[in-house]
């Protein structure tokens, strides 16, 4: 048991350490990148929508 315990430390100790190397963006460049996917997202919502109106639209005129 006591080994596991070691373990559990030692996993802890280093996701600890992993944690203290990322670099979190600044607040600018949050900005910009939220705003990005949200535009890509957007935009590929319409394409989505427009392809699926035109498969509708096709599958309508051949039945």
């Amino acid at each position: 048991m006591e080994e596991s315990a070691k373990k559990k430390k030692s996993l802890f100790k280093n996701l600890k350490a992993e944690f203290k190397k990322i670099i979190w963006p600044d607040r600018k460049s949050f900005v910009r990148q939220t705003i990005a996917v949200l535009i890509t997202s957007v935009c590929l919502g319409a394409v989505v929508a427009l392809l699926d109106l035109v498969i509708r639209v096709c599958l309508s005129f051949l039945v």
